[in-house]
């Protein structure tokens, strides 16, 4: 697994055992132990606070270096969802959601007994803006009922208005 060194594998083993796991039923009581997952305070329906509490073991602070190196890497699933969450809530936020999703996915390894494997089919966010662009697009040629030859295409593109 990209940004998972041996040292990390060890401070884990080593703190955590293999039968160690099998403690937290799911994965949310394993994150909520590490205290990476957010506390979500709520009253009447409301929101008052949903902040990562206060407290760090060993653990943790693997997780959290194992992610911020998953950072510096380039084009690998893990690293490109980091820079994601980065970009809207900044880097330390991003550290210790990456960490809780290496949490999550350490948890599932040992406890189900898979392997890692990242995810090949998903669409990055420049792929949805072009997918919505392209839709926006053909709406605006429906609704204006133009032809390609009015929008300078060559008569050998065909546009297909019904999809």
């Amino acid at each position: 697994m990209e940004g998972v060194s041996h040292a990390s594998i060890l401070s884990i083993m080593s703190e955590i055992y293999p039968e160690g796991f099998k403690k937290f039923p799911t994965t949310k009581h394993f994150t909520s132990w590490l205290r990476l997952a957010p506390n979500n305070k709520i009253s009447g329906g409301k929101i008052l606070s949903n902040r990562v509490p206060k407290g760090s073991n060993r653990l943790k602070i693997g997780l959290r270096q194992a992610a911020n190196a998953i950072g510096n890497l380039k084009d690998t699933h893990l690293s490109d969802f980091l820079k994601r969450v980065a970009y809207r809530k900044g880097r330390y936020s991003a550290v210790s959601v990456t960490a809780r999703k290496l949490a999550v996915i350490i948890w599932n390894m040992v406890t189900k007994k898979m392997q890692y494997q990242p995810p090949r089919q998903y669409l990055f966010l420049d792929q949805k803006r072009k997918l919505g662009l392209i839709k926006r697009i053909k709406k605006q040629i429906d609704k204006f009922d133009l032809k390609p030859d009015e929008l300078g295409f060559e008569n050998n593109l065909i546009i297909n208005k019904h999809n």
